[in-house]
């Protein structure tokens, strides 16, 4: 391990990299299943679309709670991929996106798909002592107390480095 090299700690790759090995195994799904061109990352979107309908790309980003602009990227990848398509919103400058009929006639596995990954994902929670969603609200909880933000910024105020 290379000392001067801080990115050799990281307390976050570890968990980045389990869900990337996961995301690999729906892929591979779809895979076996010859759907070309979905990304595991897409379907919580192309979900969302079939159940409201029709949304603009500020709407669907509101959500699933993205940014407008990974929104648009990604709504530009899916387009790409025959997955949804875009048609001038009610101002010139929005987007309305929408389903391809592709996208409509893979709804089904797509949603099965989700219910089998949370049931995996809830059997895989079972069996730990204590479980990710648990994690997830302590951390939300200390960071109500005491922001992200801030706890950087203290120790960003005491590094030499930082000045």
């Amino acid at each position: 391990m290379n000392q001067d090299d801080p990115t050799e700690i990281s307390h976050w790759r570890p968990l980045r990299l389990l869900q990337a090995r996961m995301d690999d195994d729906i892929a591979r799904l779809y895979a076996e299943a010859r759907i070309d061109g979905l990304k595991p990352s897409y379907v919580m979107e192309l979900i969302k679309l079939h159940v409201h309908g029709p949304m603009t790309i500020k709407e669907l980003a509101a959500a699933v709670r993205r940014s407008h602009s990974a929104l648009s990227q990604k709504v530009a990848a899916m387009r790409r991929a025959g997955l949804v398509e875009t048609v001038t919103g009610a101002d010139a400058r929005s987007k309305r996106v929408m389903l391809t009929e592709r996208a409509e006639g893979l709804i089904g596995r797509l949603t099965a798909e989700w219910r089998a990954t949370e049931a995996a994902l809830a059997e895989l929670e079972a069996e730990l002592p204590y479980p990710l969603t648990r994690v997830v609200a302590d951390l939300e909880e200390a960071l109500a107390r005491r922001s992200f933000h801030d706890r950087i910024a203290d120790r960003l105020a005491r590094d030499p480095d930082w000045r």
